[in-house]
């Protein structure tokens, strides 16, 4: 009797173990990699570390289908993710992640209207941009529309693989201003034109996956335009001394979130990272390693003035660019991914 009672003694205490070992990880936080993350592991990563909670970087390409097999499969091992603006709504509808108490991450009066929400907080604010080699395009396009011009400007050009903002763009270039764009493409006619306008071009298209894809390119001289997060291309003027040009007019600008897997035994490390990400002080130094614009309402007077030019939020960029309409996206994403997946060939 006593060797079954200390049988079950010793199967308990493994299993503690085991269930200890499991929640004792370390906090993970997944960001987009390239040089954005270089920006983000400087700013917020290092000095987080520092103060004491073991932090691990890793990095993803997006995708719900992700986050979905992580959590229902009950092997997550992600605490904090930077999410895309549908994948923060649809996600926190499906229970993906922890709702979130402003107060643990500094209050929402800390952030930009808008920038709080149910599951998460922003993180920063960008642009898909048209991107050029200014050393081998020697006329500068003007727009989108030349962007699909390839007879003015032969050779490959590459865009994002996916339907979000492909379509918005195609439309531009068809002659829809861009105040119509998603008017548009809640039509049946507005997405057939949008696909016809690609087809225009889908000799010459390659395809990128992650933002760290399109300067690599560009350098390369494997395409001769490029779509791109507008930081992207000023973090390689400035760390490999190119002198790649950007395209603002009619560029679509929307806001990544951070959110908090749901079930994290980190939770409360998970909060304390990001609401020291969301400090005016730390957010402030992000542009210098990377042209996004910032959420903390009080980190744009400690910016250096001479890096708002390339910024986002500078009103004379804002004032040339149109917002993303997540909710479209939400609605019609799913339907819209399947057919872009029929037109490209790619998955």
């Amino acid at each position: 009797m006593k060797s079954h009672l200390f049988t079950h003694i010793a199967t308990a205490a493994a299993l503690t173990a085991a269930a200890f070992a499991a929640n004792a990880r370390d906090l993970t936080v997944v960001s987009w990699g390239g040089a954005y993350q270089d920006g983000q592991k400087e700013v917020y990563f290092k000095p987080f570390n520092a103060s004491g909670t073991k932090l691990v970087d890793e990095a993803w390409d997006g995708g719900l289908g992700v986050l979905r097999t992580k959590i229902k499969g009950g092997n997550n091992n992600w605490d904090v993710v930077q999410v895309e603006a549908d994948e923060l709504e649809v996600g926190c509808d499906e229970g993906l992640y922890e709702k979130l108490d402003a107060a643990k991450i500094g209050g929402a009066g800390r952030y930009l209207q808008g920038a709080v929400h149910p599951c998460g907080v922003g993180a920063i604010i960008y642009n898909l941009v048209l991107a050029y080699d200014g050393d081998k395009v020697k006329s500068a396009p003007a727009g989108w529309a030349d962007f699909f011009d390839a007879k003015k400007f032969p050779g490959k050009r590459s865009i994002r693989n996916g339907a979000k903002w492909n379509l918005e763009v195609a439309l531009i270039a068809d002659g829809v201003p861009a105040k119509d764009v998603y008017k548009a493409l809640r039509t049946p006619e507005g997405v057939e034109r949008a696909f016809k306008k690609l087809d225009t071009i889908k000799g010459d298209l390659v395809f990128w996956k992650s933002g760290a894809q399109p300067p690599q390119m560009l350098a390369a001289g494997d395409v001769v335009f490029t779509t791109a997060y507008n930081g992207r291309i000023t973090a390689a003027n400035e760390k490999d001394k190119k002198n790649f040009k950007m395209v603002w007019k009619d560029t679509p600008y929307t806001m990544d979130s951070w959110v908090i897997m749901k079930g994290t035994p980190n939770k409360a490390d998970a909060e304390k990272l990001v609401e020291f990400m969301g400090r005016p002080e730390n957010q402030a130094k992000l542009p210098k390693y990377i042209r996004y614009g910032v959420t903390s309402g009080a980190a744009a007077p400690l910016i250096d003035k001479a890096l708002m030019a390339d910024l986002p939020t500078n009103p004379e960029i804002l004032k040339q660019a149109f917002p993303e309409d997540a909710k479209f996206w939400i609605d019609s994403g799913d339907k819209l991914a399947e057919r872009w997946t029929q037109w490209s060939g790619t998955k």
